[in-house]
């Protein structure tokens, strides 16, 4: 039986959109992959705020860091201190290899920092490794 994971990308680049889609399609699991282009719709999706009011809580978030009006350290930040959200498992995917932003994000209760690779092949190999981890081998906690 294949596994149904809901997965929440906040990513505001419209071209890495397009490839974590299409790497994610590539996958052996059926994925509903939901879209925040920065922090603050991040958090209404999660919220269940307005145009959110009916979505699915994701089973995992893939969070970009740097993102407008609400980046990704503090949209983490707000997951990782909610009592409803902190359970969500939040990795990091995002461009940044500085060292501040990878123990900022630990320090925040990341469950992961990947740096992107900027080659296409990689990329792909990279969210394919993603999904046969955190959507293959661990157990995610069941949602409410």
């Amino acid at each position: 039986m294949m596994k149904h994971v809901n997965i929440l990308l906040v990513e505001d680049n419209e071209g890495e959109i397009v490839l974590t889609l299409e790497a994610f399609k590539h996958g052996k699991l059926i994925n509903d992959i939901s879209i925040a282009r920065d922090g603050e719709e991040a958090i209404s999706f999660l919220k269940k705020e307005g145009k959110f009011a009916h979505v699915e809580r994701p089973d995992i978030i893939l969070l970009d860091i740097n993102l407008p009006r609400l980046d990704g350290k503090e949209a983490l930040h707000f997951i990782k201190n909610d009592e409803d959200l902190r359970s969500i498992p939040v990795i990091m995917l995002t461009t940044s290899s500085s060292e501040k932003d990878i123990k900022d994000s630990y320090k925040g209760n990341a469950n992961c920092y990947i740096t992107k690779p900027v080659d296409l092949t990689k990329f792909i190999q990279v969210i394919q490794s993603i999904e046969n981890f955190w959507l293959g081998i661990v157990k995610l906690p069941h949602n409410p």
